[in-house]
């Protein structure tokens, strides 16, 4: 027996809407595949889930840009004015702030200060400057005083390795004075030696001369 006809609505569980989910965009994601390389397609897809997650296919000789581009030629539909809007607006403003940091460094570094417009504007400058050296001070006594727990925290390890190897040349020196006591007291215990002697034994006489 075929299985039945699936009513489409919306699945109420939620485990089961995204088990069916899961599986369905696999599905339609194979099938795009299949379709571009069987027919030689073009294809992009995009699927959003409804937890913002976003999985698309794009046909591997194409860009999603490309794709889009010629829908919205062959369509005639508008998809890139508002983004392009919105993206040159956002160019310019981000070009603005560049230019207005531009001159903020350079007053900083004393340039073009007298074409500013009012002494509020030298007001503010001068508390900026004063707050960045009050930064930089503050940094340099801070790394000054890390350096200076760091030659303390070396004098400290660097004594006690002297005293270390102090007490480890100590022990070995009472080691050897140990062994050196040990061998001379042996000495004593052991008795003298007798010297070798040698016995002259008397000459014989010549047996020859007796003939």
């Amino acid at each position: 027996m075929g299985r039945g006809k699936i009513e489409i609505k919306r699945i109420e569980n939620s485990s089961n809407r995204q088990v069916t989910y899961s599986k369905r965009k696999n599905g339609i994601l194979k099938k795009a595949r299949e379709i571009t390389v069987l027919c030689d397609a073009q294809v992009s897809l995009v699927i959003l889930a409804s937890s913002g997650k976003m999985h698309y296919y794009c046909s591997p000789s194409t860009t999603l840009t490309e794709i889009l581009d010629r829908y919205h030629k062959n369509a005639g539909e508008k998809l890139w004015d508002a983004k392009h809007e919105y993206l040159s607006n956002e160019v310019e403003r981000i070009k603005k702030e560049n230019d207005r940091m531009q001159i903020e460094l350079r007053h900083l570094k004393g340039e073009d200060i007298f074409n500013m417009h009012s002494h509020k504007e030298l007001i503010s400058i001068e508390e900026a400057l004063e707050n960045g050296l009050a930064n930089v001070r503050y940094k340099t006594m801070e790394y000054v005083e890390k350096r200076r727990k760091n030659e303390r925290k070396l004098e400290e390890e660097n004594k006690q390795l002297t005293y270390y190897l102090h007490q480890q040349q100590m022990a070995m020196d009472g080691s050897v004075r140990e062994m050196e006591n040990e061998y001379h007291e042996k000495e004593r215990g052991y008795p003298p030696q007798m010297p070798f002697t040698f016995r002259v034994l008397p000459m014989q006489p010549n047996l020859q001369e007796r003939k």
